[in-house]
């Protein structure tokens, strides 16, 4: 809320972690790479709807503390790369970063499509939460979702949510739920994707982190 900024927007905190790993929150169990092999994509089609197995390659790395004035946010960069097992071309490309801001539990997901499509979602949870959620909706100012004229057209996005779960085993799970309004249909459409994510190499600590340590 608003009413809970300071009155000094100005001012940025004195005394900022360098080590961005060890300011993630939650976040800290999805930084490095991860794969996985078991994706299944729920997607609109001309018949109705299509189910599209995928293989995933995320990399997660830390980048330095960022400020808001007196907002401190601690994040990851990310770049996500899907396949369908059967075919060499790129199923889905996306960028972005994770934030988590300790002073609130705040957790941002920001994200990028070469389609024409941006969003940036929110949520909290504690440091220690062993599965979150974000959310973003369509109109928002703060949190929302911004489209190409043709996506508006033919498939508007009216909300996106994104769940992720740890496991016991070490890998994370995530479930996302699109929902489309898909023109020429009634219903809306949700567009789902899940996977689990195994890791295939640590993170690379950030700079001002590695910085220090020389």
């Amino acid at each position: 809320m608003a009413s809970d900024f300071p009155d000094d927007i100005h001012t940025e905190p004195s005394d900022i972690a360098v080590d961005t790993l060890a300011n993630l929150g939650p976040l800290r169990r999805m930084a490095g790479i991860w794969e996985g092999h078991k994706g299944l994509d729920i997607n609109p089609n001309i018949d109705g709807s299509g189910r599209q197995a995928y293989l995933e390659r995320i990399e997660l790395q830390p980048c330095d503390p960022q400020t808001n004035g007196p907002q401190l946010l601690y994040g990851l960069r990310y770049h996500v790369c899907v396949l369908k097992p059967d075919a060499p071309e790129t199923y889905h490309d996306q960028v972005g970063y994770w934030l988590w801001e300790p002073a609130t539990g705040l957790i941002l997901h920001s994200l990028t499509l070469p389609r024409g499509q941006v969003v940036l979602a929110s949520g909290h949870a504690r440091a220690d939460a062993d599965s979150f959620e974000v959310t973003a909706r369509r109109g928002s100012t703060e949190y929302g979702i911004c489209s190409t004229a043709f996506l508006e057209h033919a498939f508007r996005t009216e909300s996106f949510l994104m769940k992720v779960t740890f496991n016991a085993d070490g890998t994370w799970s995530y479930f996302e739920d699109t929902e489309l309004r898909v023109k020429g249909r009634d219903a809306p459409f949700h567009h789902t994707d899940r996977n689990t994510l195994a890791l295939v190499a640590p993170p690379t600590p950030n700079p001002l982190a590695r910085a220090a340590q020389t």
